[in-house]
């Protein structure tokens, strides 16, 4: 009889980011692809809107710290927090809302000094800048990130988070090594940086870089006609889960790059405004595509 391989122990993971009932951002758009992949996902909301801001109008609301704190607490009093691999975090509207974070990821560590923490320092963008309550990138500098294990911030926000312009290549380098100084010290101290456009970037092709240590990858693929919400999201979500399974940065770089480029392939052939994370949910266990990481 042939050997069986033993199966991987499912991961469970700590998800505090937001979520709308129609799209996929946030929580909506890394819940199903984390639970798709395998892992347990414990979804805690720093919102619920109707969809997202960017279609201009929205109901819903930003539920205070206090909610988001003591839906954690109740995690921690089942004994579950404890027993989770790590913890993500997206968008968290107020820096309040981060000490709740912060807080959880300080109780994991205690039950579980293995425990990783995936900073995805969500506040802004090219267009339309800083989108959040101005304390908050000042949170991510000296609270979030110095507690982080990974962190994965745009161009622009690695950029404002840096002071570094990032029009360059080794603008992007020198400015990924000042963050990885600031965030925990006997962690990975690994930065994912996605939405990439230097003077090497062809204007057909999108990059993004992942920096461990003292070494860089670059993935580069074909730039699609659309820039939908929520694929930083996704991203930041795949390269945590495949970190969490052990990979080293390069090789959760071409995993969550190569899935999330068969979901945007997919959603552009559909024509759709929304990622087409259901339609394309087998591009998360074996993307059509494969994409490399070269050294920089």
């Amino acid at each position: 009889m042939a050997d069986v391989a033993p199966k991987q122990a499912a991961l469970r993971i700590l998800s505090i980011q937001s979520w709308v009932a129609y799209g996929h951002v946030g929580n909506a758009a890394a819940l199903f692809p984390l639970q798709r992949l395998g892992a347990e996902v414990l979804a805690v909301h720093t919102l619920q809107f109707s969809n997202h801001p960017g279609y201009g109008r929205f109901r819903g609301m930003r539920f205070p710290p206090s909610h988001v704190a003591d839906v954690i607490t109740g995690l921690a009093e089942r004994g579950i927090l404890a027993a989770c691999n790590g913890v993500l975090s997206g968008y968290l509207a107020e820096a309040g809302t981060g000490a709740a974070v912060v807080k959880a990821v300080a109780a994991l560590r205690i039950a579980n000094p293995a425990g990783l923490y995936c900073c995805d320092p969500v506040f802004g963008d090219d267009d339309p800048g800083v989108y959040v309550h101005p304390d908050l990138p000042r949170f991510f500098l000296e609270e979030a990130l110095p507690a982080a294990d990974i962190a994965t911030p745009n161009r622009f926000e690695l950029a404002y988070l840096t002071g570094n312009p990032c029009r360059t290549l080794a603008d992007v380098k020198a400015a990924m090594t000042a963050l990885q100084r600031k965030m925990r010290s006997d962690g990975l101290r690994t930065v994912l940086v996605s939405s990439l456009n230097t003077e090497s970037t062809p204007e057909d092709a999108i990059d993004t870089i992942v920096g461990e240590s003292s070494a860089f990858y670059l993935l580069r693929t074909p730039k699609l006609p659309l820039r939908p919400s929520g694929s930083g999201d996704l991203l930041a979500a795949l390269f945590f889960y495949h970190c969490l399974r052990g990979n080293s940065g390069r090789e959760a770089l071409e995993n969550a790059v190569s899935a999330l480029f068969g979901i945007l392939r997919r959603t552009a052939e559909l024509g759709q405004q929304e990622l087409a994370i259901i339609a394309a949910q087998d591009e998360v266990i074996t993307p059509s595509r494969r994409f490399r990481a070269e050294p920089v």
